[in-house]
């Protein structure tokens, strides 16, 4: 067979071989055979809650366990033809076997990506929230456009995405902001994103058109659902209503529909303006303070939570995860993976995918050398 689909081959099998250690694979199996046995129970749904539980569980499973096979299965089906066809000297045959293997290739490195969502709390939904770091308007400015970028990025795969809150700027821009994304696996694949982002470029917003720098933080943490029990002391708890800025309507600016609620042990603040109802904004924003309490739990278990927390300390120098160079030159970096892309428009448009899988794979500790050596 030619060089390329060798190349290709190989490239799938080290993909398949990093699916298969992450998923545990004969553990998985197992659990998937248990799973499809207790869907036959008849008394299964006598518990809608734990049925559905179990339902979704070994839909997830089975299109993990599945997919690796039914890739590994076309990829093999794929090569025979590939290897007929130059038999026979078709070389248009050979031409669509070999894009064939690059597209499943691709879905091979997307499976792959997406095997590293296994947390805790990585199917959940999740709260993005952004803060203007220190500098005024370019700071604010700066909070707005990675608003607008992560709502893009969200809105390309299919995300539905609602904005909590958000205080706005004296002259432009953004103070803060939070927005609910909600789809599969939204918190596993935001939560690296989670830190401080700095910006350089010339200051629309200065005459002389010098270069400012600027710093925003992102913060992410997982929607929690009823079956997740937090304990909070309303003791605990500072409430302030204000009236809700921005779109809304006459009554949403009229009336002091807005919550914020502080959490004086661990100093969160929420804030959620989205409904007219008073009542129905502070049950919002309740849940949004169990997520971040489930969230600061949810660090605490991770081997990363010193890096985390520190990244959390300061919105300026030597806490930043990534870069966004627009002049002298033009260029993306990711301060933690290495990762850079020469095309920060595409980036501010919502391409983050290439970052968050680098992020996702540095979290786990996966890394193509490993793949290699599972592979042989």
């Amino acid at each position: 067979m030619s060089a390329e689909s060798d190349a290709l081959n190989e490239q799938i099998k080290q993909s398949v071989a990093l699916l298969r250690r992450h998923l545990d694979w004969d553990v998985a199996q197992g659990r998937l055979a248990e799973l499809n046995a207790r869907v036959e129970d008849p008394d299964l749904w006598n518990d809608a809650e734990a049925a559905q539980k179990l339902m979704r569980e070994r839909t997830q499973l089975a299109g993990q366990v599945e997919g690796v096979q039914k890739l590994e299965a076309d990829v093999a089906d794929t090569l025979e033809l590939i290897e007929l066809a130059e038999m026979e000297g078709d070389e248009a045959m050979v031409a669509d076997g070999l894009a064939t293997l690059r597209n499943l290739a691709e879905e091979a490195k997307r499976r792959e990506i997406e095997s590293l969502l296994s947390g805790e709390a990585d199917a959940n939904d999740c709260y993005l929230e952004v803060n203007s770091g220190a500098g005024g308007t370019e700071a604010q400015d700066w909070a707005e456009m990675l608003l607008r970028m992560y709502s893009r990025w969200s809105e390309q795969h299919g995300y539905k995405i609602t904005l909590m809150e958000a205080s706005e700027g004296e002259q432009a821009g953004l103070k803060s902001a939070t927005m609910q994304v909600t789809g599969p696996n939204a918190y596993g694949w935001l939560k690296t994103e989670a830190g401080v982002h700095r910006l350089v470029r010339i200051s629309p917003f200065d005459a002389a058109a010098r270069r400012q720098t600027s710093f925003a933080s992102v913060w992410v943490y997982p929607v929690v659902d009823d079956s997740i029990e937090i304990e909070i002391n309303e003791a605990d708890l500072k409430v302030d209503t204000f009236r809700a800025s921005g779109a809304g309507g006459q009554h949403v600016n009229k009336t002091e529909s807005a919550i914020r609620i502080t959490h004086v042990p661990s100093g969160i603040i929420v804030a959620c303006q989205t409904d007219r109802s008073q009542h129905r904004n502070r049950a919002t924003a309740m849940g949004m303070l169990k997520a971040r309490l489930y969230e600061a739990e949810l660090q605490k278990r991770e081997a990363a939570a010193a890096q985390t927390e520190a990244a959390k300390t300061d919105i300026g120098w030597g806490h930043q995860i990534r870069s966004y160079v627009l002049a002298p030159y033009q260029l993306v970096k990711d301060l933690r993976t290495g990762v850079e892309k020469g095309n920060p428009d595409a980036v501010l448009d919502g391409a983050l995918d290439e970052f968050m899988a680098a992020s996702l794979a540095q979290r786990v500790g996966a890394t193509r050398s490993e793949a290699s050596a599972t592979a042989q």
